[in-house]
């Protein structure tokens, strides 16, 4: 028995003892078998492993997508028919693969087999690839590119332990790339060394089809070249080839500069630099065929040792294609080569210089002269391996660089434009791609409503110059911003209503653009020649359209059919863009309306703070930042700033359940730990409810709530996560107070804990949240730095204070949205503030019913003198009645006049109706129809009890 290439099978190794067998099952349990396999099968069970794959894997990929019409089907089919012929009756199993392992054709030597095997094994389409498939003919085929044999447990899947198979790479010779794979399949027992001769024969002959296939103006150059012998001396090997050992950008750059030698159409010689450092010479032959066809054939010499080679029997290109072929051509592979007849790119009527080749990597350039010299073997040194790597003719060559430049602008448009979601910018990043490499100037009108992320009710009547941009700026196009009338016969208008690109060619006689307006045309004239409008539509919306133009001095030639073609190609993909830009903008403009209609309106009147706020939302999206102010009891204010995680309409519609809840406890009176402790419950229990939220709903969000009071001028401040205030003294020091940060908000069953400090009058207190000082681009300290800068100088207004901040302070670009409060403190003064302590004793109210009396005249309050008696006097009773002492009455003259009766009992009042039969408990009742407004609060030492008396009378 014979190895893939006529090695011998030891004896004993076909089957059990220590064959294949066991070895593939020492592998599998991890025991080392590197002396034992072949290196291709050990090599591809390893792979196998590292990409998990198992043995008992039965699945595989399936298409059904496969085109009947392939170049491979179309030159393997009777072939395979042959083929079919010559193993009538016997167990084999002929198939042809593409080059991604996918089966496209299947013969049998024997019609019941189709019948009796599985259809993984019978039926077209199933994909081989090794990546998939594992160690199997088709697969270790395209990974070591060469004729291999399979046999056995030398398959990594159990199903095909049983057969053998060989396999062998079908090339394209004018391309040197593998088309497919050509498979014999069949039982171990049926193995024979000669099937590597009849699969060898059969691929030369799939191969010769493909050829076939080929132009006959390629084959004649082809045939000219192998006629030269030039390649005869040296040692000839494909580009397909150099992949082995190239790096594929390596072969790329070699395919290139290919294609412009041919362009160029001269003898030459250009050394390569390729970033690996190797350095390749590509010679330029010009040629005639004996038809007459002329053209240039350029050949590859690698200095220094040879890469691995292909092996291969050589074949006549003009042998019909049959099977078996006879080599015409001694000593010339066509296997060894790869050609193609068309060259890439070059621009028609623009050849390049071979000394100036487009991004030519730095090297000699040789003439005529130089080029057997640079061909030449170097005395002591090893003879250089050369190749052909194109043939091809100058003007083919000139059209399809210029074929493939359109590509590489395509390509470089799919990365440049659209790289943000602004409308503008996307416009603008379409001018500079098309500029110059298609145009020299480029100009973009949009609707007003595309520019607000809306459609347009009338695209055509309601454009506006959006992007002005080309190669100078002296050109007199209309400015941007200005309102573009186009007449019904421009261009524009024109490919606006047939929604195709409009190319005039010729401005001097397109007459509807010339009579729109013969003044500013004639002024255009001076400096553009030729006009593409092209129409941006995406999804059937209309967003505006783009005008291409060509400048008579920079570049005389007209824009033409393929140029045209290309503008359409860009607009199309560009107002793609333009529409997700659209689209984005329309709904950041909802999110930041609801955003927005979430935060306060306004802010309430009171007298214990001035209050300054900004909303600043993220670049790419709306948060769910908040900020809140409240009066509260007592002259006192709540000061509220919050951060919902996520983004979007979701964060702001959560930001608004989350502010109106925090308000609703603020307005309870609870002090700020308190109040962070009840958000902190609804927060867990609103995420627990939601089945949408996928665990990632509210938890996380941050708060920071502080109530000053200026009575006291003591601030109690308390935060969930929440980045701490800055505080900014009188005479200009901040500070940033260290209070416990406690958990986000959401958590569940961990403590906050409130800090008391005092703030005298005229301090500020900032509150904000973390999207003014984080960013990734900037270290925290050192931001923290600037805002303390920026916040030194107290003379300042709040207002003046908050754009000084963002300005100074805040990212450039935004990514996360900022909410920012600046509070300045003022103290109530001590003269509209009269206290009067008393034990609980009933004689006592009288007492404190007159000095109310006369305190209230002393501030000229003589007209709610009554109302205030009154509802003093219930709440002192009630205090005595149902409290504990000592007792504790205030009046605090503010913006209303405020009576407070406080005692050391938590015993918490409630309104009632009494029953005419009742003798009490009407108290609270009249208390409430006296009060603007009443409640009570808790404090350490008892309650308060409040109401509020209004002096729009006084």
């Amino acid at each position: 028995m014979m190895r893939s290439g006529g090695e011998p099978i030891p004896a004993g190794r076909a089957g059990g003892g220590m064959g294949p067998a066991r070895f593939r099952e020492r592998f599998l349990q991890g025991e080392p078998v590197a002396a034992g396999v072949r290196t291709p099968i050990l090599s591809s069970w390893q792979r196998c492993r590292s990409l998990g794959l198992s043995p008992d894997q039965s699945d595989l990929p399936f298409r059904e997508d496969i085109d009947p019409d392939e170049r491979i089907i179309r030159a393997a089919v009777p072939v395979l028919d042959r083929l079919q012929s010559r193993f009538a009756g016997s167990a084999m199993n002929i198939c042809v693969a593409d080059a991604s392992g996918t089966v496209l054709l299947r013969r049998f030597g024997e019609a019941s087999l189709a019948r009796s095997l599985p259809a993984i094994q019978s039926v077209p389409g199933f994909v081989f690839a090794e990546q998939v498939a594992g160690t199997n003919g088709i697969g270790l085929a395209l990974a070591e590119r060469q004729l291999i044999r399979v046999y056995g447990a030398e398959h990594f899947a159990e199903r095909s332990q049983g057969a053998a198979c060989r396999a062998l790479p079908v090339r394209d010779p004018l391309s040197g790339r593998i088309e497919g794979v050509l498979c014999f399949g069949y039982p171990r027992s049926a193995d024979d060394p000669a099937l590597s001769t009849v699969i060898r024969k059969a691929a030369g002959a799939i191969e010769r089809r493909l050829l076939g296939q080929s132009s006959a103006r390629e084959r004649a150059l082809l045939r000219a070249y192998l006629a030269t012998g030039a390649a005869a001396p040296h040692r000839g090997i494909a580009v397909d080839a150099l992949a082995l050992e190239l790096h594929p950008h390596d072969r790329a750059i070699l395919m290139e500069r290919a294609a412009e030698l041919i362009s160029c159409a001269q003898r030459a010689a250009v050394e390569v630099s390729l970033p690996a450092g190797r350095l390749v010479t590509l010679v330029s032959r010009p040629m005639t065929s004996a038809s007459g066809v002329e053209g240039v054939a350029i050949e590859a010499v690698l200095h220094g040792p040879a890469p691995r080679e292909l092996f291969a029997a050589p074949y006549d290109i003009d042998q019909p294609p049959g099977f078996p072929a006879e080599p015409a051509v001694a000593g010339v592979s066509l296997r060894s080569v790869a050609v193609s007849g068309v060259a890439a790119p070059g621009h028609p009527g623009r050849p390049p210089s071979p000394g100036h080749l487009s991004g030519t990597a730095p090297g000699r350039v040789a003439t005529a002269a130089d080029v057997d010299g640079a061909t030449d073997d170097h005395l002591g040194s090893p003879p250089p391996t050369r190749g052909l790597v194109m043939v091809g003719e100058p003007h083919v060559g000139m059209y399809a660089l210029a074929a493939r430049r359109r590509l590489e602008l395509l390509s470089e448009a799919s990365a440049r434009i659209g790289t943000t979601l602004d409308v503008r910018r996307t416009a603008q990043e379409l001018a500079e791609t098309a500029v110059p490499r298609l145009a020299d100037f480029v100009t973009i009108d949009l609707p007003e409503a595309v520019l607000h992320g809306e459609e347009s009710t009338d695209p055509r009547g309601d454009l506006r110059r959006a992007v002005v941009h080309g190669i100078r700026d002296d050109c007199p196009f209309m400015p941007v911003g200005k309102q573009a009338d186009y007449g019904p016969a421009t261009p524009q208008l024109r490919c606006l209503a047939g929604g195709q690109a409009v190319l005039e060619p010729d401005l001097k006689v397109a007459a509807g653009w010339l009579a729109h307006d013969p003044e500013h045309t004639e002024q255009l004239l001076s400096h553009v020649h030729s006009l593409i409008a092209v129409p941006l539509v995406a999804r059937g919306v209309v967003l505006g359209v783009v005008s291409f133009y060509r400048a008579q001095a920079q570049n005389p030639a007209p824009f033409g059919d393929d140029d045209c073609s290309l503008a359409q190609e860009l607009a199309s993909r560009a107002a793609l863009s333009i529409d997700n830009a659209r689209r984005y903008t329309r709904e950041r403009t909802m999110v930041l309306a609801l955003q927005r209609s979430l935060l306060p309106h306004g802010l309430p009147e009171q007298d214990a703070v001035e209050v300054a706020h900004r909303y600043l939302p993220a670049e790419s999206d709306v948060g769910g930042d908040w900020y809140d102010v409240i009066p509260l009891s007592g002259t006192r204010v709540g000061l509220f700033v919050g951060d919902v995680v996520g983004h979007g309409m979701l964060s702001a519609a959560t930001m608004g359940r989350l502010r109106t809840a925090a308000r609703s406890f603020a307005e309870l009176d609870f002090p700020p730990d308190e109040v962070l402790i009840q958000l902190d419950n609804l927060v867990a229990r609103l995420d627990r409810e939601d089945p949408a939220a996928d665990g990632v709903g509210i938890v996380g969000a941050t708060c920071l709530y502080a109530i000053y009071d200026p009575t006291t001028q003591q601030c109690t401040m308390a935060r969930a996560g929440h980045p701490p205030p800055a505080l900014v003294a009188p005479d200009g020091t901040v500070s940033f107070p260290d209070l416990p940060a406690g958990p986000p908000l959401g958590l569940g069953g961990l403590p906050f804990e409130a800090v008391e400090m005092h703030l005298p009058q005229g301090s500020q207190l900032v509150l904000y949240t973390d999207g003014l000082i984080e960013d990734r681009h900037r270290d925290v300290d050192q931001v923290l730095e600037q805002l303390s800068d920026a916040l030194a100088h107290p003379e300042r207004a709040p207002e003046e204070t908050c754009q000084v901040v963002l300005d100074t302070v805040a990212p450039a670009h935004p990514c996360d949205d900022i909410a920012l409060l600046v509070a300045r403190t003022h103290a109530l003064d001590p003269r509209r503030i009269a206290t009067w302590d008393l034990p609980a004793d009933p004689a006592l109210v009288s007492e404190v019913r007159a000095a109310a009396l006369r305190q209230l005249a002393d501030w000229g309050l003589d007209e709610a003198a009554f109302a205030a008696e009154l509802m003093l006097s219930e709440l002192v009773t009630n205090a005595i009645r149902h409290g504990a002492g000592p007792i504790r009455v205030r009046l605090l003259h503010d913006r209303t006049l405020i009576c407070e009766v406080s005692d050391t009992s938590n015993t918490a009042p409630h309104l009632r109706r009494a029953a005419t039969t009742d003798e009490g408990g009407r108290g609270l009742f009249l208390v409430a129809q006296l009060a603007q407004s009443w409640g009570t609060r808790y404090n350490p030492q008892g309650k308060v009890i409040w109401a509020e008396c209004g002096l729009a009378g006084v």
